[in-house]
């Protein structure tokens, strides 16, 4: 297979994962696992022989959700909802549900009370720069290792534990690698392939993501670097799952050579450390790596956080993606903001729902931001 026809099969992928999902469970008569944010523990699932995969929130109309969610719950967890309430899902064994923050937690006590599945709850600390946030997020890790080895019928090891967090580290060092050559060559790669490669690797078999990520890299490394001037453009927020912004970003001369992504860089970046026990290991992961709004690591983490992206990246524009009523992203933005006009960094602010399409108006806008660079 060369570098074509993997990312080929990425993007198929992304574009379809629930049809990939039920081939699989076909195939393998593997469990499902879904979960519903990045800071779901996948390598427990792995380690009891099942398959975890991120739920997306594939529907485009909300009719069943709206039933049960206010219109103003933000659009991410009313199509996740929609999405098991229509029959999409109708493969899925379990769904974890991590306290990601308020909407999430809300969504497992819904969907608990009215879609037949195992559910699972991992309860995160809030306050992870507390003493007491390891030691607490380490029990709840156990429990829900005993948990899910009940409800699958099997035992946990901690050998297959390891293995599983070896699995996930290889696959988060060659997604790491991914975009430092992005950051590195800009444009060796199109935004839209690689938000693509994201998605699809959060539901594909790892093992198959780790081989198809090797094809990819070793063309990659060969591949002579786009000589050309361009923009380097950061792409901030929960997600992005509009190719077309790429698009757009590219046609003006400009490319994203890095995001700050719950659909990007927040689902692989952290390693765990694979000469701890494992359980350990995958709690400090948590902890200590880069965490969403949605968690607190200090009043100016996420600022900081940006700026080291700006720095580290070269970045000449940042774009944030803000979905309409995701209130832990609004909460940061005014000092987020108040920061970089200190900074002088243009950027722009576009708040949108899931599934809107690109109107004129933020293509209008978006374009504008691009020319002033």
């Amino acid at each position: 297979m060369d570098k074509e026809m993997a990312i080929r099969k990425f993007r198929e992928i992304a574009h379809n994962p629930y049809g990939y999902l039920q081939e699989l469970k076909t195939n393998t008569g593997k469990k499902m696992i879904g979960s519903t944010c990045a800071f779901t523990p996948e390598e427990f699932i792995l380690a009891a022989g099942a398959h975890p995969f991120r739920v997306f929130g594939e529907s485009q109309s909300f009719s069943g959700a709206d039933a049960h969610i206010q219109a103003y719950g933000c659009s991410m967890v009313r199509g996740m909802l929609e999405d098991g309430l229509s029959g999409k899902l109708d493969f899925l064994d379990g769904v974890v549900f991590p306290h990601a923050c308020d909407s999430i937690q809300r969504l497992s006590d819904i969907w608990r009370l009215n879609i037949p599945s195992l559910h699972f709850y991992v309860l995160l600390p809030v306050k992870l720069d507390s003493s007491l946030a390891k030691s607490y997020f380490l029990n709840v890790l156990v429990r829900f290792q005993k948990d899910l080895g009940k409800a699958l019928d099997t035992t946990i090891t901690e050998r297959n534990l390891k293995e599983a967090t070896v699995l996930m580290n290889n696959m988060r060092r060659r997604l790491i690698r991914l975009y430092q050559l992005q950051s590195e060559h800009p444009g060796i790669l199109t935004g839209a392939d690689l938000s693509a490669m994201v998605k699809a690797s959060m539901v594909m078999d790892k093992r198959e993501v780790v081989d198809l990520l090797d094809v990819v890299l070793a063309a990659l490394s060969k591949s002579p670097a786009p000589d050309k001037k361009i923009k380097r453009i950061l792409i901030s927020g929960s997600v992005c799952s509009h190719p077309d912004i790429y698009k757009m970003i590219e046609n003006k001369a400009a490319v994203v050579v890095w995001d700050d992504l719950c659909s990007g860089s927040r689902y692989f970046e952290g390693l765990a450390d694979e000469n701890k026990n494992p359980v350990q290991a995958i709690a400090g992961r948590f902890t200590e790596r880069y965490v969403c709004p949605a968690k607190h690591l200090g009043v100016t983490f996420q600022m900081e956080n940006l700026k080291k992206l700006v720095n580290e990246h070269k970045i000449d524009g940042i774009l944030f993606m803000l979905l309409k009523f995701c209130e832990p992203f609004s909460f940061d933005y005014p000092d987020i903001k108040t920061e970089l006009e200190k900074m002088e960094i243009p950027f722009l602010l576009v708040e949108m729902d899931r599934h809107n399409e690109v109107d004129e108006q933020m293509r209008t806008r978006i374009d504008t931001m691009l020319e002033i660079l």
